[in-house]
């Protein structure tokens, strides 16, 4: 067995758990909230079911909600204004002008990911990281974004309608700098991409010879 493998696990846990697992539990959150202000929940009777049951069911729940809420974040992307026009190529040869003439820089980033991967598992996680984190902050955005639309509605029915307003605005400022923040780590991402290709001896011959084929 490859020592190397539980390292690969790992990395790919990493991403699900990022990706997916976070953002659904605050989906989890939202929905346990609203479904305890209405009634239509238990939270003592969650709390006597046994321990270990209770915590599969909420990894896989999370897990869940969280793929389930992924066209969500890709659409929140969408929709909030770019303020920036973040272009990772153009930055990475601005300060590496001796770059510009190699040929795997105009190739796609996923498959420069997938040439970093096949030369060196460890320094692919870095890359991984960096876009887990991206997409991570990126999906957590609609969760708080629908939190925000609640705190809304507690204003005029709820009994604290200070810290509904308070909720209302910190939820909704929150949701939209996620948006940018995971912009910012899908682009560092990027470029860390292409400075780690930089180093790997005959890319751009293994590209050539790829295209041709």
């Amino acid at each position: 067995m490859d020592p190397l493998d539980g390292r690969v696990n790992f990395a790919i846990g990493v991403f699900d758990l990022f990706t997916y697992t976070i953002p659904g539990a605050l989906y989890l959150g939202l929905f346990g909230y609203v479904g305890a202000r209405f009634d239509w929940i238990d939270p003592a009777a969650a709390g006597r079911a046994p321990v270990v049951l209770l915590v599969i069911a909420l990894v896989l729940v999370t897990h869940l909600l969280g793929y389930l809420g992924y066209p969500l974040g890709a659409a929140i992307n969408r929709l909030v204004t770019r303020r920036r026009d973040r272009r990772p190529r153009q930055e990475f040869l601005r300060r590496n002008p001796e770059a510009r003439d190699r040929a795997y820089v105009e190739a796609d980033p996923h498959l420069l990911l997938s040439v970093i991967q096949l030369h060196d598992k460890d320094v692919a996680v870095e890359v991984t990281r960096l876009r887990a984190s991206g997409l991570m902050l990126r999906n957590s955005a609609p969760p708080l974004l629908l939190g925000a639309l609640v705190a809304f509605v507690e204003i005029f029915t709820g009994s604290k309608p200070v810290l509904a307003v308070v909720s209302l605005l910190l939820l909704a400022v929150g949701s939209v700098s996620l948006v940018a923040q995971g912009r910012k780590m899908g682009h560092w991402a990027s470029i860390k991409t292409l400075e780690l290709c930089f180093w790997i001896p005959d890319i751009d011959e293994r590209l050539a010879v790829q295209g041709d084929s």
